[in-house]
């Protein structure tokens, strides 16, 4: 073997051996996909449920609880008319960059009362 071929084979420039199993692509098939769906295919429900959820928090510590049910894939309805205002902000920031990393949706419905609805619930509107 010459002095180039050694070389090339040592910093595993050479040709390429082949493999005894065949590759398995469904394993590796998620990894291919846009984040996007990545991401809807992580926060999707393993159950579709139909529950909803009617949370009133009073103070912004409350929201790892709507967090856990809106991950949990149930559509949450959150009420913060017992909130102060600056608090009440916080908790709606919150539940939009919930519902828009888990790649659902924030609907207000009233004065303060808003919709948390995950990517698999559809909201139609009259």
């Amino acid at each position: 073997m010459g002095a180039v071929r050694k070389v090339v084979s040592y910093l595993g420039l050479g040709g390429v051996e082949p493999y005894d199993e065949p590759f398995d692509d469904e394993h590796y098939e998620d990894e291919y996909l846009p984040a996007a769906e990545r991401a809807a295919k992580r926060w999707r429900a393993t159950v579709e449920s139909s529950r909803i959820v009617m949370v009133q928090p009073l103070k912004y510590n409350d929201a790892p609880m709507i967090g856990q049910h809106f991950r949990e894939g149930q559509t949450v309805i959150m009420d913060v008319t017992g909130m102060p205002m600056p608090e009440a902000t916080r908790m709606v920031d919150f539940a939009a960059g919930l519902a828009y990393g888990c790649e659902g949706r924030i609907e207000r419905i009233a004065d303060r009362v808003f919709l948390l609805a995950p990517a698999h619930v559809e909201i139609e509107t009259t």
